[in-house]
């Protein structure tokens, strides 16, 4: 039985005695799914996994998806590359929760810290079930049963390809990602927990709403998330290893290191309709 070590009230924990790189048994999937249910993102340190590894462990949670706009390591597709430096400004600096704008968006994801800047590089993950708890109850009921719009369009616009150097115009990754609609609050399927469930990357508008009432609502909720109270902040180490709930959480990648050079790798699973 692996030793867990709570981190804050809200989400979090540091899981010791897994060797992620070994086989996994039913039992420790099991295991760290319980993990996962009770305190959201876990972490696994001093691991050393290549991309094929890595891979292969998040296949035992789920079905992988390949991302279309990051590249993917070559000897594993799945599993892709996020990379900056002196050459190219990190963009993850905005509070998302992963690939929210496919009809069956991610569950989990899984992060491997590859090559870690000498100080600063932190990644924050904040708790949607603490979000959704501290809304007021009549704020609760009036949004109850509305639906975000996620769009792919929005995190990736024309002059993001072309300023990431992308290959070909992205009227087709368009044509092929068109807008879909997931419940404000989901209703997490193994806790049953509420959780907010709009992030400022992907979510552009609330169906039911004119836009200058979802744009108004929205900002709100955009500004709720960022409590302290809400969150952790996890300083990497090469080899750190961490698990999240995408249902439940969001999380927001630091960009204060440039020009280090600072590389993780990420494989997505997928999980159910919203």
């Amino acid at each position: 039985m692996p030793d867990v070590e709570p981190i804050s009230p809200a989400l979090g924990a540091v899981v010791a005695g897994v060797d992620l790189s070994g086989t996994l048994t039913d039992d420790d999937v099991l295991r760290i799914r319980a993990c996962l249910d009770r305190y959201l993102v876990v972490f696994f340190r001093g691991q050393r996994l290549t991309a094929v590894q890595q891979r292969d462990v998040a296949a035992r949670f789920g079905a992988l998806y390949t991302h279309p706009f990051y590249p993917g390591d070559p000897s594993a597709p799945e599993i892709m590359v996020l990379e900056s430096g002196a050459a190219r400004r990190a963009t993850q600096n905005n509070w998302h929760s992963d690939v929210t704008y496919i009809e069956r968006p991610p569950h989990l994801s899984l992060l491997y810290g590859d090559i870690i800047p000498p100080s600063g590089g932190d990644t924050l993950w904040a708790s949607m079930y603490a979000a959704y708890d501290a809304l007021s109850p009549a704020l609760r009921r009036a949004l109850d049963g509305l639906h975000g719009v996620h769009d792919f369009a929005k995190d990736f616009p024309p002059e993001r390809f072309a300023a990431s150097g992308v290959a070909g115009a992205p009227e087709a990754l368009y044509a092929a990602h068109p807008p879909v609609s997931h419940p404000v609050f989901l209703a997490h399927p193994v806790t049953g927990r509420g959780a907010l469930y709009v992030n400022s990357s992907f979510t552009s508008r609330i169906a039911e709403m004119t836009q200058r009432e979802s744009s108004a609502v929205l900002g709100l909720l955009f500004d709720h998330i960022e409590q302290p109270e809400f969150q952790i902040r996890w300083r990497w180490s090469t080899g750190d290893v961490a698990l999240w709930d995408n249902r439940s959480t969001q999380h927001y990648a630091v960009s204060d290191y440039y020009p280090a050079r600072r590389r993780t790798r990420r494989a997505t699973i997928l999980g159910e309709r919203s």
